[in-house]
């Protein structure tokens, strides 16, 4: 199923309410951002009749029944034609994927060993760091972004996993795989060397430090240069705030499941609350100098 861009609109149109008319229809689209415009992109087969539906609902009209045969004829977008145009996404979860797969998910530590932010060897029942200024020295500056990617368990691997196809979709269906490439590794590597300044030498990892960075970013950019690509579903954000005090307060640890790298969540958060600002603040000007 090819996809055309349907309408080329400015980045201060609101276009939510047409975006919401579309979903409730359950017409495949996407918005995009591109040289200043935003983008929306449907089916070439339904093209015209968005079309003609925008021309008559450009706000949108939740309110009123529509008898359009377009959202019968398209299904919804099939998981294929979401990995097309969420490749970046795609690839991260992928590199999970095969990390859990060769690590047996933690348990094989003569491979996980080469992940870890700190390398280590196994002498009786005991546990042996290297300093990280060596493994540096050593080139081995994956290290400070890698733990991401080895996760403990089925649980926290899918847990891991399902948030991040969710957010990372929409970073990068606004601005490029490039850039959600990017804001994964940074959140990473502040993540990671935060938790390892208050956690000292252990082993952790996962991808919830660089989640929570990128919801940081959705929430604040969305305040400043509000998309219907980084309006998030409503109770996400709370129930993930929630869920960062909950970790904080030491009930999780308590009750069996083991130690949380508290320190990476939070400032994976405010990292990504930072992008956030400056991203939101950048657009926000764009879109007040033309």
């Amino acid at each position: 199923m090819t996809a055309v861009a349907v309408l080329r609109l400015p980045l201060a149109v609101d276009l939510s309410g047409f975006v919401k008319l579309l979903q409730r229809m359950q017409v495949p689209h996407r918005v995009s951002e591109e040289a200043g415009e935003q983008v929306l992109w449907v089916p070439a087969s339904i093209s015209e009749d968005v079309r003609s539906l925008y021309e008559r609902f450009p706000a949108g009209d939740p309110d009123q029944q529509l008898d359009i045969p377009i959202a019968q004829a398209q299904p919804r977008p099939g998981l294929v034609e979401q990995l097309r145009h969420s490749k970046a996404t795609a690839l991260v979860l992928l590199l999970t994927l095969i990390v859990a797969m060769v690590t047996l998910l933690g348990d094989n530590l003569d491979t996980i060993r080469w992940l870890t932010f700190l390398d280590f060897r196994v002498v009786g029942e005991y546990i042996h760091f290297t300093p990280l200024a060596d493994s540096l020295a050593a080139g081995q500056w994956w290290r400070l972004v890698t733990p991401m990617l080895i996760h403990f368990g089925i649980l926290h691997l899918a847990m891991n996993g399902m948030w991040y196809w969710e957010l990372g979709r929409r970073i990068e269906s606004r601005q490029g795989s490039i850039n959600l490439i990017g804001l994964t590794l940074l959140f990473s590597l502040v993540s990671n060397y935060v938790q390892f300044l208050f956690s000292g030498p252990s082993l952790f990892g996962g991808l919830s430090g660089v989640l929570y960075g990128l919801l940081g970013h959705c929430w604040i950019f969305q305040l400043l240069s509000p998309n219907p690509a980084y309006r998030l579903p409503r109770g996400v954000l709370v129930m993930m705030l929630v869920w960062l005090l909950v970790c904080l307060s030491g009930l999780v640890s308590m009750i069996g499941f083991g130690q949380i790298a508290n320190a990476a969540h939070v400032s994976g958060l405010l990292i990504g609350c930072f992008t956030g600002l400056l991203g939101g603040l950048y657009n926000r000007r764009k879109l007040t100098s033309k």
